[in-house]
């Protein structure tokens, strides 16, 4: 996992068995979503329990982008003073990936609402053998576009500097353009490598 994991043990024999299963169900999450910051697990059997059976409280934390803290929590109840730790980790980590999702989910939304609107932007870099190429919008944001996108095969009519207007979607590694069509006023071609920044030609507005 490339995030920072903690675990922590009270009143509970830490064993190699159980943190290893705690790494696969954190890798597990961290496949689910790319960008968690942190997860803590805290593992406790507390005293009060110990006559009756070994009673198991886990509590799983995730930190994830935009300030998000994911607490859940599996406290020893009547019904859990004979389960064993490991089904109560299993039970902990799957209360937190639906509420992963779900966070997910809420965020996907509020992209696509935002992703959907058309936009106007220039060509920056552009590499016709692996057949995809990059944007820049009016904001400054650079936007990844397949040759599949552009709209009327027009693909190889774009040089670095065309005006396009695009509509942009969310792909797998991020925000990308769904569609691409050149503009009536293209902008003006830079020759030399492709990679090269380019500036806006003076009076392009889209």
């Amino acid at each position: 996992m490339n995030v920072p994991l903690e675990i922590s043990f009270r009143n509970v024999r830490k064993t190699e068995a159980v943190e290893s299963l705690i790494r696969e169900k954190a890798d597990d999450l961290k496949r689910m979503h790319q960008n968690i910051i942190s997860c803590r697990v805290a593992l406790e059997a507390p005293q009060q329990h110990q006559r009756s059976g070994r009673a198991y409280r886990v509590r799983v934390t995730l930190t994830v982008p935009q300030g998000h803290e994911l607490v859940v929590s599996r406290d020893p109840g009547g019904g859990d003073l004979h389960d064993e730790l490991t089904s109560v980790i299993r039970d902990a980590f799957e209360a937190t990936r639906r509420q992963l999702q779900k966070l997910a989910e809420r965020q996907r939304g509020r992209v696509k609402s935002h992703l959907e609107q058309e936009a106007m932007g220039l060509v920056v870099r552009l590499f016709r053998e692996a057949g995809y190429g990059f944007l820049k919008t009016l904001d400054g944001r650079e936007i990844y576009f397949h040759r599949n996108a552009v709209l009327h095969n027009d693909f190889d009519r774009l040089q670095v500097g065309t005006g396009v207007r695009f509509g942009e979607g969310l792909g797998e590694e991020g925000p990308q353009a769904s569609t691409v069509q050149i503009v009536d006023k293209p902008g003006g071609h830079v020759s030399g490598d492709s990679d090269r920044a380019f500036e806006p030609p003076m009076g392009w507005g889209g």
